[in-house]
């Protein structure tokens, strides 16, 4: 999961300020108005779009944060969108937040609010935000917010423990009945260090492993088994856009470098998933420093990691694949499941060989 980090460079202008009122322009709309740094999860069948910010009317500010109580569901049986309005303790519009959903509660982690406004907030989703306040150009915060999925609910629990310090543009995973979270942006500085929260008893603990990452924000931090996560990418302190990759190892608190074949593919502000065969598909992102006035190198590339060994059924599926002049005739005796993914992926091999 990744967060905003872009206001860097404008931190010496203050003559424009970015729009900072949900109520200066209203959305009567079927769909979602056009966004950029929302979160979106998915519920069963159906993906929960909150938050983030869009071009304002008034061309007067930058930004305009879409409303703080405003819930968009896709239906991905019907294709219909509805809106949700939603209650209780939520203070803030924010974007760039990291977003997961557990058993019907969003965690929202990190993010941020219009400058000049100490409302800006980090969220994870039933809705963790890591924030705090130091200064009136930008707001840094460490608060949990949770938002129920099936009441459209905000609540904000009472933590305990280590808590983090504020920050922004870090990133978050979850296995078990715990929260993570990785590095991300202080001031001008990134973090390395690594904490969790119990989700049952809402207790922050810090993990301070022997050796480990760089500090960076906009990574990304993607469980792969109950036992590993994996990192990718990011930003340093000193601008440097990254691509190396990192295995933590949860029950030995212990990180590990992960040898790949993308060196070459740094990336900052990118997506990732885990597959269901141990893979990790990191997608788009930025291959040079966003922050410069360059043109920023923005991409389409899809980069696969194998982070965990392949099951024996993708083995044998890659086996009869190679060997399908000798076995396709015994294809029908196969499942049916087994049969229509053998299906899907030769027709993968004809389009790549044509």
């Amino acid at each position: 999961m990744v967060n905003d980090d872009m206001d860097e460079e404008d931190e010496e202008v203050e003559d424009e300020q970015p729009l900072d009122t949900e109520a200066s322009e209203s959305f009567e709309l079927d769909t979602p108005a056009e966004r950029s740094g929302h979160i979106a999860v998915v519920d069963r069948n159906s993906m929960y779009v909150w938050g983030g910010y869009k071009n304002a009317q008034n061309h007067g500010f930058f930004d305009f944060y879409l409303p703080r109580n405003e819930i968009w569901t896709y239906n991905m049986e019907s294709g219909v969108w509805t809106k949700h309005l939603a209650g209780g303790n939520l203070h803030t519009s924010m974007s760039g937040s990291c977003g997961v959903c557990v058993d019907g509660v969003l965690y929202l982690f990190g993010g941020h609010h219009a400058r000049g406004n100490t409302n800006r907030v980090l969220c994870v989703c039933v809705c963790v935000c890591v924030c705090g306040w130091d200064s009136p150009g930008r707001g840094w915060n460490n608060h949990i917010h949770i938002l129920d999925l099936e009441t459209s609910t905000w609540s904000q629990p009472n933590t305990k423990g280590n808590t983090p310090s504020p920050r922004a543009a870090h990133a978050c995973a979850t296995v078990g009945n715990r929260g993570y979270v990785f590095g991300g942006r202080y001031k001008n500085y990134r973090l390395n260090d690594l904490y969790y929260i119990d989700l049952d008893t809402w207790e922050w603990h810090e993990i301070v492993p022997q050796q480990g990452p760089l500090g960076r924000s906009w990574h990304s931090f993607t469980p792969v088994s109950p036992d590993h996560i994996f990192l990718f990418g990011g930003f340093t302190t000193d601008r440097e856009t990254l691509s190396d990759a990192w295995l933590y190892y949860v029950s030995k608190n212990e990180w590990k470098p992960f040898k790949h074949s993308h060196t070459e593919s740094p990336r900052l502000w990118h997506t990732a998933c885990s597959g269901p065969d141990g893979e990790v598909f990191v997608f788009g992102g930025c291959a040079n420093n966003l922050l410069s006035h360059h043109k920023a190198a923005h991409s389409n590339e899809l980069l696969v990691f194998n982070v965990q060994p392949k099951s024996l059924v993708r083995f044998c599926m890659e086996a009869v694949l190679q060997h399908r002049e000798r076995l396709s005739s015994y294809w029908d005796c196969l499942p049916k499941h087994l049969l229509h993914s053998l299906k899907q992926r030769m027709a993968r091999v004809n389009t790549l060989g044509s």
